[in-house]
């Protein structure tokens, strides 16, 4: 055996074992961390308590295609999550309300976290190790760039009978998360805190999700 690949087999072997570590981590759960913002209008009066029911908005852009399939599964999530706080949909679909939800919700996938560069981290290329006396070993440290999501949800209540806007809510999270419905249930959820009494002012909201 090569006694000079031993350093660098072992290097590799540990930089592989600390990013599966860092990504599947040990704990039975992982913490979705969302920035909050939320705004209640309720005409000068209470708000109403629950239970409530309501019915689904769409815009013309979340009816269509695969839009529209995104959708159902968007609403979906967001009718789980609104039941947890007293809100049902009407029942059956089409069945008047006093109120109306608009959800929305996008993502942007990057290359990488927006502080890294292509070759940041894990030395940055060709790493020399050098002791007095010389350099005494040599080993590549090739950073594999990960993806890096930024995610947003809105959600938007108003009064059947006038249109009028009586909550705002969105949740904002940001991070390597791979999609999924309990990605998105965590975020709804964030979105959702303190409803429909929210505190002034940007938040935030952490929500463990089991793995």
């Amino acid at each position: 055996m090569n006694r000079t690949t031993d350093p660098i087999r072992r290097a590799l072997q540990g930089a592989i074992l600390g990013l599966a570590l860092l990504l599947g981590g040990c704990a039975s759960v992982y913490r979705v961390d969302n920035q909050v913002q939320s705004f209640a209008r309720w005409d000068g009066a209470r708000a109403p308590a629950a239970p409530q029911t309501y019915r689904f908005d769409r815009l013309p852009s979340q009816r269509e295609g695969q839009a529209a399939a995104s959708q159902d599964e968007l609403e979906s999530l967001t009718r789980a999550a609104l039941a947890r706080v007293g809100w049902n949909l009407a029942d059956p679909a089409g069945t008047s309300a006093p109120w109306t939800v608009q959800v929305s919700g996008g993502a942007l996938k990057l290359p990488r976290a927006p502080w890294e560069e292509p070759w940041d981290g894990f030395g940055g290329g060709w790493g020399l190790y050098g002791g007095s006396g010389g350099v005494w070993g040599s080993t590549l440290f090739m950073r594999v760039d990960l993806p890096y999501y930024e995610r947003q949800v809105s959600l938007v209540v108003r009064q059947s009978a006038t249109g009028q806007v009586v909550y705002e809510t969105s949740a904002r999270h940001d991070g390597r998360w791979n999609s999924s419905p309990e990605l998105w249930s965590a975020m709804l959820d964030a979105a959702l805190k303190d409803f429909p009494n929210p505190p002034a002012g940007a938040r935030q909201v952490d929500v463990d999700v089991p793995r």
